[in-house]
């Protein structure tokens, strides 16, 4: 199957063009532009800011078009993979993918009870430091009033500026605003589209990528929009060829073409990357976000994304009159850790880092599954506020996903789940927000394997596991669990530990409001906890003079 886009290509370059200028125009009304687009420049200039290093949580609200079968993540490749439960539901659900395809969901993604003054509300309560609105996922439907792309929520389903209406939310709430572009992998994350059934009635019937063009939609909801610029266009050999003739060959096939994460531009499609750029630049031209996300491994499309990071970083500085501005990727060694902030999807750290990091993960799938509500199949509160005190102690802030139903309203066991947070945070806040590590991270049995997509491996937290945070001089010392006895024994303080140093003078239980007895013995420090439990999880406040370099 052939495309043309020559027409593309052609408005890609113009605009592209227009784009630079307008930046240069900008860079002379303001200060000469501090970032290059190389990775050096990027080391030797950037510095965490402070918001972010106080933060310690975010909240992410990961929805588009993909939630409206309410199915969970990644359903718009799924559903084009003959044998995944994914085809199986979509197929007995809304019909075959060569006659209902992902993009005849895009009129049926209404947002009828999208409150986001009313969420943001729920969200600061539970926390939330910045909020972080999805622009776009690898289905390449952008959340935003795009001006480089038509396949977008003003004008198609919601009609409505997903990102915008988030961002006034958001900074009515006075709380930092974030965006999420996750579009680079589009080109071959859609390559299924364009396949067909191996087996069974269909077989050989190519999926609706495949056969709709521009013209095609005369008469129709897509009138005048090209489904190809949607799906990309068919990328060479990451289109299944014709006569494979199993399940089994065909998911082979896949796998090893268009499932690789592949951070490289379309072989010899320039036009993608310069796409991609422009849709990234307007994004945060439009919605002058302070934090920019990008689910990538190290920087997306080469160039297009070392020119994205230094557009960012340097009109974040004009708007803001200093960088405020942090941009996360995943797998950053530690040089390239200098110049953005690393992000361990669904992950842990093994370690106290030295420089800021990030963790991102959900309570449920990234998109919304009904399945999980029904399951109730939710990370709880505790389990939350655990991984949150975790990632803390190690120099880390938590990005959490509560998805968001297809309509816009979230569901009430995910409320539940905030209010729950919310209780604990009005007790034990104090302990998270604006504190800066210890000298060691924590103390008890439970390690974890460093790297990401992990954390279903992970052993739950013990009452012998304690994490630390300091904050104007106090140290904070914070058990996963409410010990089985009553007293809780710090041994990290233990006589000879480098740990004992200064003195302590007073120790509280947050929430309680009266001084605890406690005892500094060779074991460590033995704090007597009274019967009151103020929250699911308790926290000390230690002081005394030293305590804290």
């Amino acid at each position: 199957m052939t495309v043309s886009r020559r027409g593309l290509i052609a408005a890609t370059g113009a605009s592209l063009i227009a784009s630079q200028a307008d930046a240069r125009q900008k860079a002379k009304a303001g200060a000469k532009p501090l970032f290059q687009a190389s990775w050096e420049s990027f080391e030797a200039n950037y510095k965490t800011p402070a918001w972010f290093q106080d933060a310690k949580l975010g909240i992410w609200a990961h929805w588009g078009p993909q939630c409206v079968p309410e199915y969970g993540d990644w359903y718009g490749r799924q559903m084009y993979q003959q044998g995944n439960p994914y085809y199986d539901h979509h197929v007995a659900t809304y019909g075959h993918p060569s006659e209902f395809g992902f993009m005849d969901f895009l009129p049926k993604w209404k947002v009828d009870g999208w409150d986001p003054q009313r969420l943001m509300g729920l969200y600061k309560k539970a926390g939330a430091k910045y909020f972080v609105s999805m622009a776009n996922h690898h289905d390449n439907f952008d959340n935003f009033n795009s001006r480089y792309h038509r396949w977008n929520s003003t004008k198609i389903g919601p009609m409505r500026d997903i990102v915008g209406e988030w961002a006034k939310a958001t900074r009515e709430a006075g709380i930092r605003f974030g965006v999420s572009n996750h579009s680079a992998h589009a080109w071959h994350w859609w390559q299924t589209a364009y396949g067909y059934d191996a087996e069974g009635p269909k077989r050989g019937v190519r999926y609706d990528a495949f056969t709709r063009h521009r013209g095609d939609g005369k008469g129709k909801w897509w009138d005048g929009l090209d489904p190809q610029e949607l799906y990309t266009g068919p990328h060479g050999d990451m289109v299944p060829p014709d006569g494979i003739t199993s399940i089994k060959d065909m998911n082979a096939f896949n796998d090893s073409h268009s499932g690789q994460w592949l951070e490289t531009p379309p072989p010899g499609e320039d036009w993608y990357a310069k796409q991609w750029l422009l849709r990234q630049n307007d994004l945060v031209e439009q919605y002058h976000p302070d934090f920019v996300f990008m689910d990538n491994y190290v920087m997306p499309l080469g160039q297009a994304g070392l020119d994205a990071v230094a557009h960012f970083y340097n009109a974040n500085r004009l708007w803001n009159g200093s960088l405020e501005a942090v941009v996360t990727t995943n797998k950053l060694d530690d040089q390239q850790a200098r110049g953005l902030t690393n992000n361990v999807e669904r992950g842990f750290s093994d370690r106290l880092r030295p420089l800021p990091w990030q963790t991102c993960t959900c309570i449920g799938q990234w998109h919304y599954d009904r399945r999980i509500y029904e399951q109730n199949g939710y990370k709880t509160a505790k389990e939350v506020v655990q991984r949150l005190i975790d990632t803390v102690s190690k120099n880390g802030t938590l990005l959490l996903s509560i998805p968001v139903r297809s309509n816009g309203e979230i569901d009430d066991k995910e409320e539940k789940v905030l209010a729950d947070m919310a209780a604990w945070m009005a007790v034990n806040g104090d302990a998270v927000f604006g504190t800066r590590p210890w000298d060691i991270y924590g103390e008890g049995p439970t390690r974890f394997v460093e790297g990401m997509q992990n954390e279903q491996l992970a052993k739950g937290f013990t009452h012998e596991d304690i994490r630390f945070t300091t904050k104007s001089g106090v140290l904070y010392a914070l058990p996963t669990e409410w010990p089985n006895a009553p007293f809780v024994t710090i041994t990290a303080m233990a006589e000879g530990s480098p740990q004992r140093k200064g003195q302590v003078e007073r120790v509280e239980l947050l929430g309680y409001g009266q001084p605890l007895r406690f005892e500094l013995g060779m074991d460590g420090l033995t704090v007597k906890l009274p019967d009151a439990r103020p929250a699911f999880t308790p926290v000390l406040k230690i002081m005394g003079k030293g305590l804290v370099s």
